[in-house]
């Protein structure tokens, strides 16, 4: 039985606020996990910024990357970055 709050059910809103904090403490672990992945590969002598760069590139699709490849080779051509 659902207890109503000025039309709202509270029993629904509290359990879906749970999920919500829960989700978000799991949400700041695995970003903690994550920046000591990234420290661990800075202490091996990675390259981090680069190693973000290629994750985000491996999440594109392969004709959105092919885009940016083409658009990024067109504007160092034209600043006489690349011949």
């Amino acid at each position: 039985m659902s207890t109503d709050v000025g039309g709202i059910a509270a029993e629904q809103l509290q359990s879906l606020i749970m999920r919500v904090e829960r989700l978000e403490e799991d949400k700041a672990n695995v970003l903690s996990d994550i920046r000591e992945v990234y420290a661990e590969a800075k202490g091996q002598g990675f390259d981090v910024k680069i190693m973000r760069q290629l994750i985000r590139l491996r999440k594109m699709e392969e004709h959105d990357y092919k885009e940016q490849e083409e658009i990024l080779d067109l504007y160092k051509r034209a600043l006489g970055m690349q011949s």
